[in-house]
């Protein structure tokens, strides 16, 4: 597989690194060029033909890069005259990919992944183009990605958009695979917008444009303050620990009592207000290199006070708070099962035994599955005896929180391995 590599841009935001010396890709992070770091990782999946598409002070990018040979790859150069936009100079290599897949990358970005998952699944949705996508500590000044249940992306909201909805933090990192077949449209040299002018159009007809969703690390370095904070992650190791061919650690929580206020069975959305600290806590997750997923139990759905979308939107209210807090979660997993009957708007279909209700571990599983992660390396964080039974059944190590419930619900004669005032103090501990 080919991959382009887009390193035309300014970088004037970042002028306090280059000096307007040297273009934004090859600004150093620990004595390195952002290029080289992105040329080594595609090196390491195999993927050894790559295009460099330059402009401002692209001299300097070939002078410093190369034919490639001193990284075991083959570099070629596409010299933009005027800048063509984020897809314009994808013109240049139509003939190159024809019908092949390929990969687009920016360069300005940080990235550790594995190659092999995001391929596998463009490959099995018989995809035209997939994005790579990730909740990030800024969505407010991102473009957020929506999609169906499948993954299928249905549209792009600009963060040039005014948004008064409760959203998922699922913003487009800036890695793609491509379909050499959507550039045969490309007739001539001319300016272009990779999402306008390229993807909505294939989204509106309904083609198979998916979006690839991981908790893996792709950091842009677009301004001074993210240049500095990727540089200490690079120092601390956490690219490399974050990428899933790797074992993770995860901090699971739960939600209500523990994320939220605590409030009986919460069905209405308004109910959902997050407990003082929480924000903080996950931020210093994020930080920490720590997975943070949330695990709760929602019998609101069995019983009929709300259905499956209702808690998804409190899910979503919860990911836009903590995002506008500079926060996020990996992922939020629930299980809306219920095995008593006998309430009068009960849902039938969600009356039964199943393997996810808490404590049972089914939806720590399918977390650990999706995210390869060691779970005699992670916590679980609760308000409740439930919680901590839950932690004991799949080997994680536990705390409870003298929050919502306070452990005084009572199910199980259970003793956490620690006893936390609250999330933020229950966090700190772990990650000291």
């Amino acid at each position: 597989m080919k991959a382009v590599i887009q390193a035309g841009g300014k970088g004037t935001r970042l002028k306090g690194i280059t000096g307007d010396t040297i273009p934004k890709p090859l600004a150093q992070i620990n004595g390195k060029a952002i290029l080289e770091f992105q040329i080594l990782q595609l090196k390491e999946y195999g993927i050894e033909d790559i295009y460099v598409i330059v402009n401002h002070l692209g001299q300097k990018i070939v002078e410093y890069l190369g034919s490639g040979e001193k990284y075991g790859v083959h570099i070629h150069y596409i010299f933009e005259d005027a800048p063509l936009g984020s897809a314009g100079a994808l013109y240049f290599i139509k003939d190159q990919v024809r019908d092949e897949d390929f990969i687009l990358i920016f360069g300005d970005i940080i990235f550790d992944i594995d190659w092999n998952r995001m391929i596998d699944f463009h490959t099995k949705n018989h995809a035209l183009a997939t994005l790579f996508v990730h909740p990030n500590s800024h969505p407010g000044d991102s473009d957020l990605i929506i999609t169906d249940e499948d993954q299928k992306v249905i549209s792009i909201d600009s963060k040039n958009n005014k948004r008064n909805y409760w959203y998922s933090n699922k913003v487009n990192a800036g890695l793609y695979i491509l379909s050499g077949s959507i550039l045969n449209g490309m007739t001539c040299e001319q300016r272009l917008d990779l999402e306008q002018d390229l993807l909505l159009k294939l989204i509106n007809h309904n083609e198979n444009v998916y979006a690839y969703s991981s908790t893996e690390y792709v950091k842009d370095i677009g301004t001074v303050e993210r240049f500095r904070s990727v540089e200490q992650d690079m120092i601390n190791k956490i690219p490399w620990c974050r990428n899933l061919s790797n074992k993770q650690r995860c901090i699971f929580m739960d939600r209500d009592g523990t994320i939220n206020e605590h409030c009986g069975l919460i069905s209405k959305e308004e109910q959902i207000c997050l407990m003082s600290g929480t924000a903080e806590a996950v931020r210093r997750i994020n930080m920490s290199g720590y997975l943070a997923i949330i695990v709760t139990n929602q019998p609101v759905v069995a019983r009929g006070l709300c259905s499956i979308e209702d808690v998804e939107r409190f899910h979503k209210k919860i990911e836009t708070l903590l995002g506008e807090a500079g926060a996020y979660v990996d992922d939020i997993i629930f299980c809306p099962h219920h095995p008593d009957k006998g309430y009068p708007e009960e849902n039938p279909v969600y009356k039964m035994e199943c393997d996810c209700r808490k404590p049972k571990t089914g939806m720590i599983a399918e977390m650990q599955k999706k995210y390869n992660i060691d779970l005699s390396q992670s916590y679980m964080i609760g308000d409740t005896t439930v919680d901590i039974m839950t932690g004991i059944n799949a080997g994680l190590k536990t705390v409870l929180v003298e929050t919502g419930e306070c452990g005084k619900d009572g199910k199980y004669d259970v003793e956490p391995a620690g006893i936390a005032k609250n999330l933020l103090q229950a966090v700190s501990d772990i990650i000291g």
